[in-house]
């Protein structure tokens, strides 16, 4: 018989981090792209998102210590605003939808790329299409991660630290391995700061906050390792130490990766080839071999970004219909405290979008609804240090009282900035009909938060008259 709203606490801050350390490989897909927009300057795109990474982390930090039942992000605005009526109820349910929508895509976002690769640099998939072998890899993966987490997150954490030494040290390697050898030259770099044509005009900020919010998407997505709040065993300690050790390995690992690749092969190499840059620097490092290499490890890599989307995103979809914000079936567990239910919607609906062939649309809404999810719940932060937290038990860690403007600061940015950037940026790149596509998607919401707010109405209405 299957349970309602329990996660069971069963992993420490290690075992967080192992699923959290997929954060540092969500920079492949935006090397070449980023460096064509603004060539060099694409490194200080990446620290600057990474410290916005920490400002906003901090606040994340207390609200999961403050808050220990509540999933990271998708649990935070809605155990803040749900006691401000009808209208706070959908704001944090939206904020947590925003987040479900940024983190989901992800698996099939990156099992397509599997495909891809596995056709275009692999002789014996050449002759197979890419969209067989895309979804094929998607049902492979999808279903041995669903098999491996039924008994709970410690083989997530076991599968983690496997996959982290398989991608995560070759992708350091390969990019520390020129600069060792002296194989860069440093004018790539300070010679190509911004491209000729670059001005400092209007458009050109809006393309810039759009880049920031897509930076965002990669670079502060270690606030994910908040989401595992409710099954640490100790979430004031752990919550911290697995949120800032997985902050710092970003800190030094996206520039280095950025700075590498374009003092090694130039930005124009970088921003408009075809193959991917680190497997242009492994074999030029390495000759065959080394290209055999980066394709195991950029494989593996992706694989470690769907693990990572797979479980934010369930435990997302958990946490929504644990605060009656989607239908009651998602918040039901099975005899460990595993979302099975969300797992399996999960998988299916990812399965969809690999048979689309197109989620590039969706990809586009991805990083709008992470934006969203943000902005909500900074803003919810300023709202919990004005009216909840002289409730909270004062031995736990707090940020300064200043630090609500902070993240009132960042929300802000994030709502009106980040979001009107990614909009034009999406619209540069995909036309306005793939905006559009990604505003559906979003206000789907409006419809499921109808039906579950109804029918969480219906269940109490039942009990009060039993």
């Amino acid at each position: 018989m299957q349970n309602e709203k329990k996660l069971q606490r069963n992993v420490d801050w290690k075992q967080g981090l192992s699923i959290a350390l997929g954060v540092p490989l969500l920079i492949l897909p935006s090397l070449g792209y980023f460096t064509s927009y603004l060539h060099s300057a694409a490194i200080l795109i990446w620290i600057l998102s990474i410290l916005q990474g920490f400002f906003q982390n901090i606040a994340y930090a207390e609200m999961a210590i403050a808050f220990p039942d509540a999933s990271g992000l998708p649990g935070y605005a809605q155990t803040i605003f749900k006691d401000s009526g009808i209208k706070g109820k959908f704001l944090g349910g939206f904020s947590a939808w925003s987040y479900w929508l940024a983190w989901n895509p992800v698996m099939a976002i990156f099992s397509l790329l599997i495909g891809d690769y596995l056709v275009e640099l692999v002789p014996l998939f050449s002759g197979y299409s890419s969209f067989y072998v895309s979804l094929s890899t998607g049902i492979i993966v999808f279903s041995c991660m669903l098999i491996t987490n039924l008994k709970g997150m410690e083989t997530s954490a076991i599968i983690g630290y496997i996959l982290n030494i398989v991608s995560l040290l070759p992708l350091v390697g390969i990019s520390l391995i020129p600069i060792l050898r002296g194989n860069v030259d440093m004018m790539n770099v300070t010679g190509h700061w911004f491209p000729v044509e670059w001005v400092w005009d209007i458009e050109h900020f809006v393309i810039i906050f759009g880049i920031f919010g897509m930076a965002q998407w990669s670079a502060c997505a270690w606030e994910t390792a908040a989401i595992y709040g409710p099954e640490y065993k100790n979430p004031s300690k752990d919550t911290l130490k697995a949120l800032f050790s997985c902050g710092s390995i970003c800190l030094l690992v996206f520039p280095l990766v950025q700075l590498s690749t374009i003092a090694s092969l130039g930005v124009e190499m970088v921003g408009n080839g075809s193959v991917p840059p680190l497997l242009l620097m492994a074999e030029n490092e390495f000759g065959n071999t080394g290209g055999i290499i980066c394709i195991i490890m950029l494989i593996v890599a992706m694989v470690t970004i769907i693990q990572t989307g797979f479980l934010g995103s369930s435990r997302a979809m958990h946490s929504m219909a644990t605060e009656g914000n989607l239908p009651r079936i998602f918040r039901k567990t099975n005899r460990f405290g595993v979302p099975v239910n969300a797992m399996v919607f999960i998988i299916m609906f990812n399965c969809l979008l690999i048979m689309l062939k197109t989620p590039s649309a969706i990809l586009a809404a991805s990083s709008v609804g992470y934006s969203f999810a943000n902005g909500i719940s900074l803003i919810s932060y300023y709202k919990y240090k004005n009216n909840i937290v002289k409730s909270v038990d004062a031995e736990k860690f707090r940020a300064p009282e200043f630090w609500k403007y902070i993240a009132a600061f960042f929300g802000c940015v994030n709502l009106l900035f980040f979001v009107g950037g990614l909009v034009y940026l999406n619209s540069i790149d995909l036309g306005w009909k793939a905006s559009i596509i990604g505003l559906f998607v979003l206000l789907l919401y409006i419809p499921l938060f109808i039906f579950s707010y109804r029918e969480e109405n219906c269940q109490s209405a039942f009990f009060m008259r039993s």
